[in-house]
């Protein structure tokens, strides 16, 4: 399984994360994307690995009050769904 999440996490682009954060009613500002593109890209492998070591607070100045609620609920949500696959 971690092989296919790191083969996507290799291809992942910019507009995948920008694609993916629109179709969940997350607005991101050029900053917001750049950031969570590049945090995705250098943490995601580790993150899938452990889920639980991701401390979303201190991103949070990272984002805009409304995205920052909304990308939480939105991993909360995720979490959930997936997490007998992680």
């Amino acid at each position: 399984m971690y092989e296919i999440i790191n083969a996507l996490l290799r291809n992942l682009k910019r507009e995948d994360v920008s694609s993916f954060a629109v179709k969940n009613n997350v607005y991101l500002s050029e900053q917001e994307l750049n950031f969570t593109y590049l945090f995705i890209k250098e943490n995601g492998s580790e993150l899938v690995k452990n889920p639980e070591m991701l401390d979303l607070q201190k991103y949070k100045n990272y984002y805009s009050e409304e995205n920052f609620l909304k990308i939480e609920q939105l991993l909360k949500e995720y979490l959930l769904k997936f997490k007998n696959y992680l």
